[in-house]
């Protein structure tokens, strides 16, 4: 998203943002954490989850660089209402909330970007309850995969079973079944922490339509 605005509306931004390290599994914001700096990925994936306590959560939406964490602040809410994780491993530029709420406010590029963002994530996150309501677990994991490699932007990442049913809300059993299911189909290959999407087509065949409504709005958003 930030590649995306102008160098200086970029360099407004200066002491108040910093780059910071994303380290898988690490916690951005838990549930009703006051939103005291945002997150724009360079790299790596941040989750979000929503729950009705720390222990109890379902994966909603999924951010990488097309977008940001902490967006309820741009929507004038200073308390996270979910929880945010990092799934994969990268880089991402911090922003002070102060900083953030007075550039979004000086009407430039990134208000406009957020805009478009904020639209993309509510389609994200509808299609989601639908996916899951409707849509059986092997769909949901082949989607579920898909999105995660356009935003890690490869075809292998690292990911457990654990954090997969904790992802789409299942038990272990239920991922390892859709997981060996894919593999024999030859359009994953799977280890205990490692996924090799080994057919990108085949397996878009094999995903729900949720993935395709999903990426044509993040395509079109741009």
């Amino acid at each position: 998203m930030l590649r995306g605005l102008p160098a200086d509306e970029l360099e407004r931004f200066g002491s108040a943002s910093e780059t910071v390290e994303l380290k898988f599994g690490s916690s951005i914001y838990k549930l009703g954490d006051s939103i005291d700096n945002v997150y724009f990925p360079h790299s790596g994936i941040i989750s979000l989850l929503a729950g009705v306590e720390e222990s109890s959560t379902l994966e909603v939406g999924i951010v990488g660089n097309e977008g940001m964490a902490g967006l309820a602040l741009f929507l004038g809410v200073r308390r996270s209402r979910v929880k945010a994780i990092v799934q994969g491993s990268g880089t991402a530029t911090r922003m002070k909330a102060a900083a953030f709420e007075q550039a979004c406010n000086n009407g430039g590029a990134l208000s406009g970007a957020l805009r478009r963002f904020t639209h993309s994530m509510i389609t994200q996150i509808s299609q989601s309850a639908v996916c899951f309501r409707f849509h059986v677990i092997e769909m949901r994991l082949a989607r579920w995969l898909l999105m995660t490699s356009d935003r890690t932007e490869s075809n292998e990442f690292p990911m457990t079973q654990e954090f997969l049913s904790h992802m789409l809300g299942v038990r272990r059993e239920a991922v390892n079944r859709a997981a060996l299911s894919l593999q024999r189909r030859s359009l994953i290959a799977h280890s205990r922490s490692n996924i090799l999407i080994i057919d990108r087509l085949g397996l878009e065949a094999a995903s729900c339509p949720c993935y395709a409504i999903i990426r044509a709005e993040e395509v079109d958003g741009k």
